[in-house]
């Protein structure tokens, strides 16, 4: 698996352009807007996007999966079920963050705990993490030991908790007994800043290192 980051809107956010190098099959991860910019990276990178995969229902990460999948006549998939208050609160989300008007979200179909997604010859595992907000769901690449956690954890820190239904002990759950059976060796991609690993989280990161909890 291949994958190309876009920083999109203000927010900075980390859409992921992921491919099968095989078939040149392609996903985009959290488009939360600049369309244009991301059907420039997949002419770049000579690929033909199929899907959108969404880890959760926040403007920042999906602004841009309607625009996108009319252009491109795709399916919308995930978060799990539980985020889809988030999708239908869209209008409301987009002005209260100064974001171009979005229409609310129905995507082609949920997600749940345990279901695959193919990319091309390529598989993600999805797991619902739950915390940060309700649905969100993380797509895992086994044979790339390369994860898709959006906003559950990021490099030295962990998803924000004050949201409608958002919920601190779910999302510390979420990364201990999800993420960390994956093994320290795998790494991720977060929906903002820089790249880490789970064994360097486990480490340094002052909400979840292994040290808080032994």
């Amino acid at each position: 698996m291949k994958y190309q980051l876009i920083p999109v809107t203000p927010f900075q956010q980390n859409c992921s352009l992921i491919w099968c190098e095989q078939t040149l099959k392609a996903a985009v991860v959290d488009p939360g807007g600049d369309v244009e910019r991301i059907l420039a990276e997949a002419a770049s990178n000579n690929v033909q996007i199929e899907q959108i995969l969404l880890t959760h229902g926040h403007i920042d990460h999906v602004g841009g999966a309607a625009a996108l999948a009319k252009q491109l006549n795709i399916e919308i998939v995930g978060p799990h079920i539980a985020d889809s208050f988030w999708l239908e609160s869209l209008p409301k989300q987009s002005q209260h963050f100064g974001f171009a008007h979005s229409d609310p979200l129905s995507p082609t179909r949920y997600l749940q705990d345990g279901d695959e997604v193919k990319v091309g010859n390529q598989s993600l595992s999805v797991l619902h993490c739950p915390g940060h907000t309700p649905g969100h769901v993380v797509f895992y690449s086994k044979n790339d030991a390369i994860a898709w956690v959006g906003d559950v954890l990021f490099k030295g820190s962990v998803g924000r908790t004050d949201f409608p239904q958002s919920n601190h002990q779910d999302l510390i759950d979420s990364i201990t007994t999800k993420l960390w059976p994956l093994g320290k060796q795998v790494q991720f991609v977060p929906g903002h800043g820089p790249l880490s690993t789970f064994g360097e989280e486990r480490v340094h990161n002052p909400f979840v290192a292994d040290q808080l909890f032994s």
